[in-house]
């Protein structure tokens, strides 16, 4: 199968990238290098790589027209919150534009389209654990502008019959993950503040408690719905966690670390935790590693 992964030099999309591959699948790769967090870009040399936005529709549409890929996963976003704040246009062209151009791609030529979407998409409204049919509640531009791709997605498959399946990440973590700069997510930032010695900051009372998810669990559940021959998955919304969560004080007794508190954030969830019986029903997937397990390899 040819697969086309956006945002496919970062984290997750270059974990993907590696796993297709190694499945022997033929993989293009397109990354216009703008995550502010990321330290540094991951290209396979087996891929073919192209330095290319999602807001560039007429570029993604000659790379389907020569490359015919079965599957599109679309992991390219503006993802940060804070950032999102500080730029909301910046979040609706990439995001909402973005995967517009990705789905209209993937219409001309027939692909299978992935979108990577939020947890954020819940907010404060709903009660844990969190499932696919609650109201979303959207507290900042980067949940509003993911959970936009999700009606579009959606949209595509109603009107145009595009295959989409729709994923709500919970908290990824794992090798690659972002650890550049004050937003970066916190299992990266930690470690990276704790290798260098320095106390690890704790936002607000640190007892906020989130649903941490590895990316090869993240990477498995991608690569199952590309496969996947059940209808109903289809248009379809699923979240992807574990079903447990830790507070970020959890952590840092984890990392066995010196912490030191920071104000408190604007816009977030206090709890995720997710219920991820749609994804074990249709997509045949369930986590397979445990974050304390992780945590604890680190040390």
């Amino acid at each position: 199968m040819v697969a086309l992964v956006t945002g496919g030099a970062g984290f997750i999309g270059s974990t993907l990238v590696d796993k297709l591959i190694e499945d022997k699948h033929e993989v293009v790769c397109v990354d216009d290098e703008s995550a502010e967090c990321n330290e540094q870009f991951y290209y396979n040399d087996d891929a073919h790589s192209w330095k290319v936005s999602v807001t560039d529709s007429d570029a993604l549409l000659d790379l389907c027209t020569r490359y015919k890929p079965n599957w599109i996963f679309h992991l390219a976003a503006e993802s940060r919150i804070q950032p999102t704040i500080d730029r909301p246009q910046d979040a609706c062209n990439t995001n909402i534009m973005g995967t517009c151009n990705v789905l209209q791609a993937a219409r001309e030529c027939g692909a299978r389209v992935m979108y990577s979407s939020t947890s954020a998409a819940y907010g404060l409204k709903n009660e844990p654990p969190l499932m696919e049919y609650m109201p979303t509640d959207c507290l900042n531009p980067y949940s509003v502008t993911k959970v936009a791709g999700e009606a579009l997605c959606k949209m595509y498959y109603e009107l145009f019959g595009v295959e989409t399946i729709t994923f709500r990440y919970f908290n990824v973590y794992g090798p690659r993950q972002p650890v550049k700069g004050q937003y970066a997510p916190v299992v990266g930032l930690f470690m990276k503040q704790k290798a260098e010695g320095k106390k690890m900051t704790v936002v607000g009372d640190g007892e906020q408690r989130r649903d941490y998810t590895h990316v090869s669990d993240v990477v498995n559940a991608n690569i199952l719905a590309a496969k996947c021959t059940a209808t109903r998955a289809l248009g379809n919304i699923f979240n992807i966690g574990t079903g447990t969560n830790h507070s970020v004080n959890d952590l840092v007794t984890l990392l066995e670390g010196e912490s030191t508190f920071i104000p408190s954030r604007e816009g977030e969830a206090r709890t995720t935790l997710a219920d991820i019986s749609n994804a074990y029903h249709l997509l045949q997937w369930t986590p397979q590693i445990k974050f304390e397990d992780y945590i604890k390899e680190q040390l």
